[in-house]
């Protein structure tokens, strides 16, 4: 696959159409399985207090969850990373949505995806099931606007799609390079959504044990390693919990200066907004997002 790609330049309108919400360029991402879902309300209070427009919840979370997040803030919008659609009925999702969005407006989207084939037994036709997904939140009893919701994506077809029914595309997992062929594949109006692993440690070894960790699960998955390939890494690169050539062009390692280089070549590619995830941390990385916010929040 040619994955040649010209700058196309992003466009900030379409992201403020949406009854005014207001990403930022910068989010963080996190779980509850990672800072503990009691520990919500003052983790999102300390995001956005640093300047951060956006608060990715990752793990496949239920809606419902997300409140502790929206209560506890006036301003940050909490996003989901992502509802998998396997899970998840579009009508009950739609009704999820109608239950929370009207007391906090503009500031709840609806991040959606298909998984991974080797987690989802049923996983058959995900492009269908994506655009069957989207028909059932447009036909819902209260539907949920296209551009309070965005799709995970990676290749050509699905990210043409998240730009056909939704927002844009949250991407994860991803090289820079990726993040130019998004921008060439969805337009210049669509939403991408980068999310960024990293390691707030000037310590190269050490910073990229803790990226391999974290690695291994997902360069078991076929989705990920695929798109990879389609950019350059080879099968050697991908073995033995990757190559620091992978490791450090997926889950860049140093200072918050350093990775704070890392986020603005995503956004010179492309990106509209770069969530980060701080890794190799235990619990909330109030370090770690102060760090990184006294690097690129201004």
């Amino acid at each position: 696959m040619d994955t040649g790609w010209r700058r196309v330049p992003a466009r900030s309108s379409r992201l403020q159409r949406c009854r005014g919400m207001q990403l930022g360029e910068f989010g963080v991402w996190t779980t509850y399985r990672a800072i503990g879902e009691d520990n919500a309300g003052e983790a999102a209070k300390l995001v956005e207090d640093l300047g951060y427009g956006t608060f990715w919840l990752g793990g496949s979370p239920r809606l419902p969850t997300v409140r502790p997040l929206l209560e506890a803030t006036q301003r940050l919008v909490v996003a989901t990373g992502i509802v998998n659609v396997w899970q998840y009925e579009p009508s009950v999702l739609a009704a999820e949505r109608e239950q929370l969005a009207p007391a906090f407006p503009a500031r709840l989207l609806l991040g959606i995806g298909i998984g991974h084939p080797e987690r989802t037994r049923e996983y058959v036709g995900p492009l269908s099931k994506m655009r069957d997904f989207f028909d059932g939140l447009d036909g819902a009893a209260a539907p949920v606007p296209r551009e309070e919701r965005c799709m995970a994506a990676l290749g050509l077809k699905m990210l043409e799609l998240s730009a056909q029914r939704s927002l844009g595309t949250l991407t994860y997992f991803v090289p820079v390079e990726h993040t130019g062929f998004a921008r060439e594949s969805v337009g210049a109006d669509a939403l991408i959504a980068t999310e960024l692993a990293c390691v707030v440690d000037a310590d190269a070894d050490r910073a990229r044990a803790k990226a391999r960790s974290y690695a291994s699960s997902y360069l078991g998955l076929s989705n990920y390693t695929s798109n990879l390939r389609t950019f350059g890494f080879t099968d050697e690169d991908i073995a033995d919990g990757g190559s620091d050539r992978l490791i450090d062009a997926v889950i860049p390692h140093g200072t918050g200066e350093e990775i704070a280089a890392v986020v603005r070549q995503h956004l010179n590619a492309g990106a509209n907004h770069v969530c980060l995830q701080p890794i190799g941390v235990s619990g909330v990385p109030r370090e770690e997002w102060t760090a990184l916010s006294a690097a690129l929040v201004r």
